[in-house]
């Protein structure tokens, strides 16, 4: 079933393919400030079923259009939801004059076959049958898809195709949070020229990673949202740009992360700021406990590094306006915030020692373990169903966000312990070391780790991890 924004009570049939996506997307009511709803396809009777075209087009885009990859014509692509158990069913189509493919970031599926397989390439003009099932026990969360093509992907992601793929569950039945108002914060950057084209990195700027000027939330600048008062407003955030972090904070409201990349937490964190890298998400709670008024969503300054390989001092943008959020209407009762959610088990030891990985950068050259990507090579190989310990230690200048397909990890925190929470990008900042714990669970293959700066991955800062059988090894 493809369905509007689920507070909205505005239902279609289904709908396929560009062209119904794109009478959709004009069909839209608007959303604050001129942005056009997100379409959304959810499961049916246990199946996700839907079709998906990567295509260039003119999108509305802030105050204007631009012209960028889209998936069905839109910005953000079709937002997913499924329930563990279900089987997904997606028909992609390929009208880009290049090649790509589709990543099902953060997804506890097979890295092989015609699931989560980075390492397939759809050519234009072509068509694939991507098709998996979201085991029983799934956990329930914000992830995203977009495209993982080595060499292209910083390029397809930073024109625009990502798309939401949101797992319903456990978390979403607790009455406070079901009852909250639900909002999906897709941040992007853009580079664009004044006709609205998509504009080409420097050398430099795919060095240091690119970035765009113009930042939106969805395809909105600056959009506007209500807040109840005395409610609860749930705002799940993803970092959707190729290499901008976001340094995020509310204007006098502390922030309540209740889900990290990897499915919920077993308790609100009450945080003040909140940094996201590239591939991250969040799950937040507002509380609509202050006075009436406007409250911004700012984008703080930080530095990741780089500037000195452009001979000079870091330089910090001053912040700036994501998102106004303003006290409008009046809640039935004040809602009050739930105190547990769901419980998280921390990872058992390993048994073996920690295996370890350095990041470094020379020139044009980023590179794991001193090596640059090769697809055709496995640099570490693990046995299906043992836990182990991850370090990174990051030699370069800048900062890395480290990003492991298929497992997702626990941060170790400085006494070696995991923290209750899920992860599948990890901050290792410069000249620091990071642990993680995983298991590897369920799936054989091949998949792949990297910088999330998508273009450290392309300029070959990624590893092949092979999961195999124990009687493999």
């Amino acid at each position: 079933m493809l369905i509007m924004d689920r507070k909205n009570n505005i239902t279609r049939r289904r709908l396929v393919g560009a062209g119904a996506a794109l009478l959709g997307m004009f069909n839209a009511p608007t959303l604050l400030h001129g942005a056009t709803q997100t379409m959304v396809v959810q499961s049916e009777g246990g199946l996700l079923e839907a079709e998906i075209e990567a295509v260039e087009a003119w999108t509305p885009l802030g105050a204007s259009y631009a012209r960028l990859f889209t998936y069905n014509t839109q910005f953000p692509g079709l937002r997913l939801e499924a329930r563990a158990g279900d089987t997904v069913r997606l028909r992609f189509t390929n009208r880009l004059l290049e090649s790509t493919n589709l990543h099902f970031h953060g997804l506890h599926v097979p890295p092989t076959g015609n699931a989560d397989n980075a390492f397939l390439e759809v050519p234009p003009g072509e068509s694939f049958n991507y098709q998996f099932v979201l085991p029983t026990n799934h956990p329930c969360g914000t992830f995203w898809y977009h495209p993982h093509l080595h060499g292209l992907a910083a390029r397809q992601v930073s024109r625009g195709l990502a798309g939401l793929f949101i797992i319903r569950g456990e978390l979403d039945e607790i009455p406070a949070i079901a009852n909250a108002t639900e909002h999906f914060l897709v941040l992007k950057d853009w580079a664009l020229d004044r006709s609205g084209e998509v504009l080409e990195p420097s050398v430099m700027q795919r060095m240091i990673g690119r970035e765009g000027s113009l930042l939106t939330v969805g395809n909105a600048t600056s959009p506007k949202f209500s807040i109840l008062p005395g409610g609860l407003l749930r705002l799940r955030i993803l970092n959707a740009s190729a290499s901008r972090f976001y340094r995020l904070k509310l204007e006098e409201h502390p922030m309540y992360v209740i889900a990290t990349d990897g499915g919920p937490l077993s308790a609100p964190n009450a945080v003040s700021e909140i940094l996201l890298t590239p591939g991250e998400r969040i799950d937040v709670l507002i509380q609509g406990s202050r006075e009436t008024g406007i409250y911004c969503l700012f984008n703080l300054p930080y530095n990741r590094g780089g500037m000195a390989m452009m001979g000079g001092p870091s330089r910090l943008a001053p912040p700036e306006v994501l998102a106004t959020f303003a006290y409008e209407f009046s809640a039935d009762s004040a809602a009050e915030l739930p105190k547990t959610l769901v419980n998280v088990d921390p990872l058992p030891e390993p048994e073996g020692p920690v295996r370890r990985f350095t990041l470094s950068e020379s020139g044009m050259k980023f590179l794991i373990n001193g090596r640059e990507f090769d697809h055709r090579r496995v640099d570490t190989q693990v046995r299906l169903g043992t836990v182990e310990d991850w370090e990174i230690f990051n030699q370069g200048s800048m900062d890395h966000p480290f990003h492991l397909h298929t497992n997702p990890f626990q941060i170790l925190d400085a006494a070696g312990q995991p923290e209750r929470a899920w992860k599948d990008v990890m901050l290792v900042p410069a000249g620091q070391r990071r642990r993680f714990r995983v298991k590897f669970a369920d799936f054989q293959g091949k998949a792949f780790y990297h910088c999330h700066i998508l273009d450290h991955e392309d300029l070959g800062m990624m590893g092949v991890v092979e999961m195999v059988a124990v009687s493999e090894s």
